[in-house]
C-alpha cells in the first residue's frame, strides 16, 4: 500500500489555473474523497496523480517516489473512469484481464486474479458476457474488477457512480465501502455529490476554484466548517445563511436579525465578534413549531415537503428563505407565522467580508 503526497500542486491551461497550490497527504490504506462543484479542479487533480495530466508546478509522491515524470503505467495505480471505459468487443473476463495480459502475466495468474475479483464483486456468472449485455451496475463492477486485478498501490475513482440511477448509486456506494474495508487499498475518489463524500470518505477535501478549502474527516467538516462555502456545500438540505448583527452583552454574544434574537452560550461567545455577521443554521438545527419566545427563529411558512422520514418546511425570515427539517408528524400551518427553536450549540457565525467562520 502507499501514502500519496501532493505538495504545492498547480495545473494551468494557458491563462487558466485549474488547480492552485494544492497540498495534501492521502494516508496509506485510507479512503480520501475530493469533492466540490463542477469545475473546481478535483478531476484535474486526480488526473495529475494518474499521470494523465502534466504538472505545471509542485510535486506528487507515491510512497517515497516522486512520480511527476513517471508514465501512468509505471505508477502502480489503477483508475476507474466515469464512463467505465470497457472494450465493447471483449467479454467481461477479457476486459478484466486486459491490463494483466499487457504486462505479460502468466495465464494461470491472470485466471486466478480475474476469478477472485469476479467472486468478490458478484459477477462470476457474467464473465462470458459482453458489456452491452450488462446493466449499469454490472458494468461498474467490471470496471472496478479491472482495477482490483492489478493489485495496485492506489485506486483512483473519477465520479464512478454518476451514470447510475439513485437507487443503484446507494447500493454501489455501500459495495464500494465494503470493498475498501476488505482490500484496504489507498483510494482517492472524486465526486460532486456531498452525500457520497460524507458516507465514503475517511477524509474529504472540499474544493472550489482549484483550491482545497478544508481537508478533514466528514464529521469535522460538517460540524466545524472553516468558511461559508464549506458550510453551504456540505449538508443536505444546505445550511441556511441569514444576515445579522452581533454584540457582546453580559458575557454572551447576542445575534439579531429579521425574525430572530438569540444568545449564544457563554462557552461559544466571543467578545471580539461584533457588528455585521452571517448566521449559519442547518435545517436540522431548527425544531418546532415552538411556543417559546426566546432563542427562536420566526418564519412565515410558504411551502411544506413531506419526504416520509422528514418534513421540510420553507419559510421567510424577512426576505431570506429558510428551510427547517422536522419530524414528519409535526403540524405546521401554511401561510402562517411560526417560531422554531434554534440549537445554540451548533449554529455558526461567519465574517460577511471574508466568509471565514468566527464561531
Amino acid at each position: 500500500m502507499a501514502e500519496v503526497t501532493l505538495t504545492n500542486l498547480t495545473k494551468r491551461f494557458g491563462d487558466f489555473t485549474a488547480v492552485n497550490d494544492v497540498s495534501a497527504v492521502i494516508e496509506d490504506q485510507k479512503f480520501t474523497v475530493l469533492v466540490g462543484p463542477s469545475g473546481c479542479g478535483k478531476t484535474t487533480t486526480l488526473r495529475m496523480v494518474a499521470g494523465l495530466e502534466t504538472v505545471t508546478e509542485g510535486e506528487i509522491k507515491i510512497e517515497d517516489r516522486v512520480v511527476n515524470q513517471v508514465p501512468p503505467k509505471d505508477r502502480d495505480i489503477a483508475m476507474v473512469f466515469q464512463n467505465y471505459a470497457l472494450y465493447p468487443h471483449m467479454d467481461v473476463y477479457n476486459n478484466m484481464a486486459f491490463g494483466l495480459k499487457l504486462r505479460k502475466y502468466p495465464k494461470a495468474e491472470i485466471k486466478k486474479r480475474v476469478h477472485e475479483a469476479a467472486e468478490l464483486l458478484g459477477i462470476e456468472e457474467k464473465l462470458k458476457s459482453k458489456p452491452k449485455e450488462l446493466s449499469g451496475g454490472q458494468r461498474q463492477r467490471v470496471a472496478v474488477g479491472r482495477a482490483i486485478v492489478r493489485n495496485p498501490k492506489v485506486f483512483l475513482f473519477d465520479e464512478p457512480l454518476s451514470n447510475l440511477d439513485a437507487k443503484l448509486r446507494v447500493q454501489m456506494r455501500t459495495e464500494l465501502e465494503e470493498l475498501h474495508g476488505r482490500l484496504k487499498t489507498t483510494t482517492i475518489y472524486v465526486t460532486h455529490d456531498q452525500v457520497e463524500a460524507m458516507t465514503l470518505g475517511d477524509k474529504i477535501a472540499v474544493m472550489k476554484d482549484g483550491v482545497i478549502h478544508q481537508f478533514a474527516s466528514p464529521q469535522e467538516t460538517y460540524s466545524h466548517p472553516v468558511n461559508r462555502f464549506v458550510a453551504g456545500f456540505i449538508g443536505s438540505p444546505a445550511m441556511n445563511f441569514l444576515p445579522a448583527t452581533a454584540s457582546y452583552e453580559g458575557g454572551r454574544t447576542m445575534v439579531r436579525g429579521a425574525g430572530f434574537s438569540i444568545a449564544l452560550p457563554a462557552d461559544r461567545s466571543n467578545e471580539s465578534v461584533s457588528g455585521d455577521v452571517i448566521l449559519g443554521v442547518r435545517p436540522e438545527e431548527l425544531d418546532g413549531p415552538s411556543s417559546s419566545t426566546e432563542n427562536v427563529l420566526r418564519l412565515k411558512v410558504s411551502v411544506k415537503e413531506h419526504l416520509g422520514h422528514t418534513l421540510l418546511v420553507y419559510g421567510y425570515a424577512g426576505d431570506v428563505q429558510v428551510v427547517a427539517s422536522l419530524d414528519p408528524h409535526r403540524a405546521v400551518d401554511l401561510d402562517a407565522e411560526a417560531a422554531f427553536d434554534v440549537n445554540l450549540e451548533t449554529v455558526h457565525l461567519f465574517d460577511p467580508a471574508t466568509e471565514e467562520m468566527y464561531v
